[in-house]
């Protein structure tokens, strides 16, 4: 007899290849534009002094940073499927205690008038 396979839910399971590519190749530009108006900033930006250096580190340091970040995978962790199949015990519904006089009832009687 086969063992039935647990079907994994669409909501456990991880990103797309493709999603995750799309992500990485987004962090590496936003990295990469950073870098460029740093190095823009360092040369333009006149009188030079203390933060001309920041502003060359930065676009000396930025490349490597964006290298690493995006090969760097998004979720390293593994994902476990759960499976739809499993139920949840749904909580006891509240119900209000009645009111010793009882709760008002409307009663309303239609009928057919026939006119002659």
């Amino acid at each position: 007899m086969k063992s039935k396979r647990a079907v994994p839910a669409v909501t456990s399971l991880p990103q797309s290849p493709q999603a995750e590519g799309d992500h990485r190749v987004r962090r590496y530009a936003l990295t990469m534009t950073i870098r460029i108006i740093c190095f823009g900033l360092m040369v333009f930006v006149q009188p030079y002094g203390w933060y001309t250096w920041i502003f060359a580190i930065a676009a000396a340091v930025l490349p490597y940073i964006a290298v690493v970040f995006a090969n760097a995978g998004s979720d390293s962790t593994e994902t476990t499927a759960e499976s739809p199949t499993l139920e949840i015990d749904a909580p006891r519904p509240f119900i209000a205690p009645l009111d010793d006089a009882g709760p008002a009832v409307f009663r309303i009687d239609e009928s057919r008038r026939d006119e002659s």
